[in-house]
């Protein structure tokens, strides 16, 4: 396919919902590469916009609102502002940030709506949904749950099953229940507008399969196997009370879909930022568009939304549509509910000054073509094996000896040797290596090609030895230190799209200004009599300290998950009063308690019973307790157990203990205050 040349590009990142933060997933997916990206245009000169903004409609987040009783507007103004801040403090560079509340918004997306109903694009139909009785409205597909058909996972969503990935329709779940009332909802006609995708279905076929191979595998084919199906009209809107009503005669308790509404914010926002430009940004055949996007939006994004600017008439379509799959977090898939997640804003303050070591490990670890897997451990050893062991070692080498033997200039570049001119020549065509993998969305290759220099330099730097030869040949030396600092400088241009805050403290350490992209490759960067900065460390070791805390707050997660969900054992088989009036449960002090040689399990008790007789009892709950935490507690007890041994030691008794979900066991105790050996009746 011959390759297109346009004036500007129009980078548009999905829309956050603002319904909560920004994890590590949705870094990867969308922001993250998005960001490169657009760096690496604007470094390059390329007349670009980045927009996003948080989709604040929906039905999750009146759901959110009532849970906490305050309005769904106080909800998005929360997370829109954590959201907003989260992005800029990690450096994600928007050219605007807004917001599907705007008034410009509201406007923009009622008015595309309208026109798509004057011009008869939309369809009026009647159908019947489920309803909730007790909250009275309508339920969103995602907001019924029952028992999945196919594998019968008992929390499958109206839309699909989260276990066997079947996609469903509300109505055959089985036993379906509200997800916001628990209650069995029930079937009610309402009246919905539609756009009728399979009108558009041809030219799907032809735009996307003909017309766009080149596109990533997993978003042509997720295409693919769509359109291969036949494709059925979509509402366009809701029964709800929370978002964009519907521009039309007759529609009142009804909103423009959140699907229909969030993308058009693309367009509003560009609107908010360049009210008298924004027309060529979105409507010259010369604007280059690009959506970044997770897997889960690709059928919005290449189906729906070109269907919804095709109808309307006007718009440029998109170029391409770089998606990524998704990032799970330590073997498990990330579950914002589940609180499985590593939250941006938590990272940014238990982590700070770190953002571009994350960038760095979400970049390498880039779920492009398929899922990926981010570990802590992983995050650890590519910061201090890569980032800090190679590239900031070679910085840090090449920027303190060039201090310690000339005071920090840059010294002459006298005769090449052969060694000089091999590691020349291996970074010369950085620049086209770099460009080839970021014209592509090959962030992740692309980013190896920047540390492939940092590595060049560390081997030149170690087979040179300076530090060696500079009471012989000093001369040598000024050579060998001439070239590390050329690749220093190419370093301080490479890295730039990817990890820009290092970037800009590397630029001040070699005392240079701006990275020109043009200038990549170049082995006359910094001139012999250049004065370098103050050398520090650009990347910092992270101890196992730091990543034991982050492991904990997921195993805290993890737990708190279990216990949420844990249900009780059956109760055992009924028995007769008589048979339990048998078991005589007494109060018991412990005098002391000690652990039992070489037995991990067993604690051995000295308890005061009331009969002027200490009574010994050995318990396995050396796991869950400190002999010192127990003595001087009142226990309970069963005193008429028969005796018997454990390591050597007679038990006349067992103390009781509840036994938690996960196993751990927790001794009973009392309220107030009795005397040993009163009985439990």
């Amino acid at each position: 396919m011959e390759e297109k040349h346009y004036k500007r590009t129009t980078v548009t990142a999905a829309l956050p919902y603002a319904n909560g933060g920004v994890h590590i997933g949705h870094l990867a997916g969308v922001y993250v590469p998005a960001d490169i990206y657009v760096r690496y245009l604007r470094l390059k000169g390329e007349d670009v916009r980045f927009i996003c903004g948080s989709d604040e409609h929906g039905v999750p987040i009146t759901i959110r609102a009532k849970k906490e009783g305050i309005t769904p507007q106080a909800v998005v103004d929360r997370y829109h502002a954590m959201i907003k801040k989260s992005f800029e403090d990690f450096g994600i560079s928007f050219d605007i940030y807004s917001r599907t509340t705007s008034g410009i918004h509201s406007q923009t997306a009622s008015d595309f709506f309208r026109k798509l109903y004057d011009d008869g694009k939309l369809i009026e139909r009647e159908s019947e949904q489920y309803y909730d009785e007790e909250a009275h409205q309508f339920l969103a597909d995602r907001y019924i749950t029952g028992e999945c058909p196919h594998c019968h996972n008992p929390k499958a969503y109206g839309d699909q099953c989260e276990k066997c990935g079947s996609d469903l329709d509300p109505t055959e779940l089985i036993n379906p229940q509200s997800a916001i009332s628990g209650s069995k909802p029930v079937l009610r006609k309402t009246k919905n507008w539609y756009l009728p995708l399979n009108e558009y279905q041809d030219w799907l076929k032809q735009w996307i399969l003909e017309g766009h191979k080149e596109w990533r595998p997993n978003v042509y084919g997720q295409c693919k196997s769509w359109l291969d199906l036949d494709l059925q009209p979509r509402a366009m809107t809701r029964d709800l009370d929370w978002g964009i009503p519907v521009p039309v005669d007759g529609a009142e308790g009804k909103v423009l879909y959140v699907w229909f509404d969030a993308p058009i914010g693309y367009i509003s926002n560009t609107k908010e930022l360049m009210p008298d430009d924004w027309e060529k940004w979105w409507k010259d055949p010369e604007t280059r568009l690009v959506h970044f996007i997770g897997k889960d939006n690709i059928v919005f994004h290449c189906i729906v939304f070109p269907s919804m600017l095709k109808a309307h008439g006007g718009y440029i379509l998109p170029d391409n549509v770089p998606a990524n799959e998704f990032l799970n977090l330590e073997n498990d898939k990330i579950s914002t509910s589940r609180n499985w997640a590593v939250w941006l804003h938590d990272y940014l303050l238990e982590m700070p000054g770190k953002q571009d070591v994350m960038r760095y490990v979400l970049t390498a670890n880039a779920p492009e073509t398929k899922d990926n897997n981010f570990t802590w451990r992983d995050f650890q050893d590519r910061n201090n094996n890569e980032l800090v062991a190679v590239y900031g070692n070679f910085v840090n080498r090449a920027l303190q000896l060039t201090k310690k033997y000339w005071d920090g200039v840059v010294p002459a570049c006298g005769e090449l040797t052969p060694t000089d001119h091999a590691a020349l020549d291996e970074f010369k065509d950085v620049k086209q290596k770099v460009e080839a993998l970021l014209d592509v969305f090959k962030f992740r290759d692309a980013q190896k090609e920047a540390m492939n220099l940092a590595r060049i330099g560390n081997r030149y730097i170690t087979e040179c030895e300076p530090w060696k030869i500079w009471k012989t040949d000093p001369k040598r030396v000024e050579t060998i230190l001439y070239v590390s600092l050329q690749i220093v400088a190419n370093l301080a241009i490479a890295f730039e799209p990817f990890l820009p805050f290092s970037s800009a403290r590397l630029r001040k350490m070699i005392n240079m200004d701006g990275a020109d992209w043009g200038s990549l490759g170049r082995t006359d960067l910094l001139a012999p009599g250049h004065k370098l900065g103050e050398p520090e460390l650009l990347f910092e070791k992270i101890d196992d300290e730091a990543i034991d805390y982050q492991l904990k707050k997921l195993d805290d997660a993890k737990k708190a998950n279990e216990a949420a969900a844990h249900k009780a054992d059956p109760v055992k088989a009924t028995v007769d009063f008589a048979d339990f009036e048998k078991i005589d449960i007494r109060v018991g002090h412990i005098k002391a308690c000690e652990k039992v040689k070489k037995a991990n399990k067993l604690l051995k008790f000295t308890i005061d019973d009331g009969s002027g007789t200490d009574r010994t009892i050995v318990s396995g709950i050396a796991k869950f307790y400190e002999p010192e935490e127990l003595v001087g507690k009142d226990v309970l007890f069963i005193a008429n157990l028969a005796p018997r041994k454990l390591m050597g030691i007679e038990s006349q008794g067992m103390i009781l203990s509840a036994e938690n979900f996960d196993g751990s066991l927790s001794v009973t105790t009392i309220l107030r205050k009795v005397n040993p050996g009163s009985k439990v009746c």
